[in-house]
């Protein structure tokens, strides 16, 4: 079970998120991006779930500059509530919730003592994505987004991965999954708009 800390961006805007700590010292740590639905109960269980395979995981608020405290579910109302917020965020002036993102690595690596990776669902798979191509700190990412025909693999540029990296990518690799429409959504509690598959099922991580 995490809790909600607050981080502060760049340009003095305090985020909340959701940190799961895991037992021990962390391996590394995992920043997990929100689909259009919030910082919701399955975005932290993802978390926690991470916590639980001995990382630290960090799930930033991306809606707070628009709308603070967004928990949505699955219906329908709660999809176009969502898409509203996600249009707004994505009009904010540059770099808008990137600066968010960042103030998340940097306390991922912190507070973990490790190398961190960023995973995200639907939207979010689009802000990891932007987090490889402009941000700084990270050494993993996997941005799922767009369904099956749109995945996207994107690993760390090194070409010689520590076996730290290659075990965050297996636990990535492993948690990772979507509907037909690409959305990291949780399975149990919500309505699937198709059926439901793992990117990868990867071994229990060896370090």
């Amino acid at each position: 079970m995490g809790t909600m800390i607050e981080l502060q961006s760049a340009d003095g805007t305090v985020v909340p998120a959701y940190e799961a700590r895991p037992v021990g010292t962390p391996k590394g740590a995992v920043v997990v991006i929100q689909e259009i639905f919030g910082v919701n109960s399955h975005i932290r269980a993802v978390a926690d779930g991470y916590a639980a395979e001995g990382y630290l995981a960090v799930a930033p608020a991306a809606f707070h500059r628009v709308k603070p405290g967004v928990e949505l579910g699955y219906a329908d109302a709660d999809m176009g509530e969502g898409f509203g917020y996600k249009t707004a965020a994505e009009a904010l002036p540059a770099p808008g919730v990137m600066q968010d993102i960042q103030a998340a690595i940097d306390h991922a690596a912190q507070s973990s003592g490790g190398k961190v990776g960023i995973v995200g669902y639907c939207w979010g798979g689009l802000l990891t994505w932007r987090a490889a191509c402009t941000l700084s700190g990270l050494h993993f990412v996997r941005p799922e987004r767009g369904g099956a025909l749109l995945r996207w693999r994107c690993h760390h540029r090194s070409r010689n991965r520590s076996s730290a990296s290659r075990a965050c990518h297996g636990a990535l690799c492993r948690r990772g999954q979507v509907d037909s429409f690409g959305h990291g959504r949780d399975f149990q509690n919500g309505p699937s708009f198709g059926p439901g598959v793992h990117l990868c099922r990867a071994p229990r991580l060896q370090l």
